[in-house]
């Protein structure tokens, strides 16, 4: 999830522990607790941009980190706030909930988490919630901005702590079903339509929960179409990439190649755009692909300029974006029928 969704539930969570016992110090320390695993983003000040995408969500994200600083922070926030009544097995459970909760919350997008990081590099991705989802998030900002504003006593604040918490947590259950629903679709449409494949994923584009972006294929290249949970039509379209990892000879030993690699879990093309060899991660999405199905992807990596892949992530997201794409969008989501 995005770094302002911990923040914000993380209070939330911070007001249900201690609520009047302890005043608005839980809701920053919730928030804080909730923003621990992101400290990797300091990496990126001295590693290269391959090299920083397996560091983030990487061993900060992992269970052998969360057990090793909750009892830090357990600690800390003990000293810090004697004297108290606040046991100091209540702190370590409140600061296991707040990282353990980040930790399954990323695992639901498409970034891939190390969960089980230094015994096993595989990334955990259940491809379920788009990570800017403002269905999920509204819940917990609004709490946390009323829980701020309202003083320690007001009789709302039950109330809106359990809104910050609960509603999200609905929202994801609708979530995971729409999840179930579309692999299903998908799987009978790949048969039905004789696309080969031996992997594929589902996963949402930006924003919303309805339109689903689907990849399968195998190591020649990939299918890559759209569906959304309000289609009528029994088929889809797919668009074929071809994987061309015959391009990559002049560069096989590169290192960032091996990395890109690996963090793509296997979903990459390679395309050559004029002198310049690309790498895409397929399961980024493309821009505006539901638009124009042979769009480019937002994750691509310039294989022979290095210097020129700062922010590969987010670069391409909303590349091209204006109100008619917006609406584009919409009309999709309502369906083919």
């Amino acid at each position: 999830m995005d770094s302002i969704t911990h923040i914000a539930l993380g209070a939330c969570i911070g007001e249900a522990f201690f609520e009047k016992g302890f005043g608005k110090k839980a809701m920053l320390w919730g928030a804080l607790a909730q923003s621990i695993p992101d400290i990797d983003f300091v990496a990126s000040f001295w590693m290269g941009t391959a090299d920083d995408l397996l560091a983030h969500r990487g061993f900060t994200h992992s269970i052998l980190f969360a057990v090793l600083i909750v009892p830090v922070m357990a600690m800390a926030a003990e000293k810090i706030h004697r004297p108290h009544n606040i046991s100091f097995k209540k702190w370590t459970l409140f600061f296991a909930v707040q990282v353990f909760m980040h930790l399954f919350l990323d695992a639901f997008n498409n970034y891939g988490i190390g969960w089980l990081i230094p015994f096993d590099d595989h990334r955990f991705s259940f491809n379920t919630l788009y990570v800017a989802d403002i269905l999920f998030s509204i819940w917990p900002g609004i709490a946390f901005f009323a829980l701020l504003l309202l003083n320690r006593f007001h009789p709302l604040r039950p109330l809106l702590w359990k809104t910050g918490i609960f509603m999200p947590f609905l929202y994801l259950t609708y979530c995971i079903y729409n999840k179930f629903s579309i692999d299903q679709e998908v799987r009978e449409i790949m048969v039905a339509q004789n696309i080969p494949h031996q992997r594929y994923f589902t996963t949402p584009t930006p924003l919303n929960n309805w339109l689903w972006y689907v990849v399968a294929g195998n190591d020649s290249g990939y299918y890559i179409g759209y569906r959304s949970v309000f289609d009528q039509n029994p088929g889809m379209d797919f668009n074929f990439f071809p994987r061309n990892d015959s391009l990559l000879k002049p560069v096989a030993d590169h290192e960032d190649l091996q990395q890109l690699k690996r963090f793509s879990q296997g979903f990459y093309t390679v395309e050559q755009w004029n002198d310049t060899l690309v790498f895409n991660d397929l399961r980024f999405g493309q821009i505006l692909g539901w638009q124009n199905p042979r769009e480019r992807f937002v994750f691509h990596y310039f294989l022979q300029h290095p210097d020129d892949n700062e922010l590969i992530v987010q670069r391409g997201r909303f590349t091209g974006w204006n109100k008619q794409e917006v609406m584009n969008l919409l009309n999709r989501i309502g369906g083919n029928k």
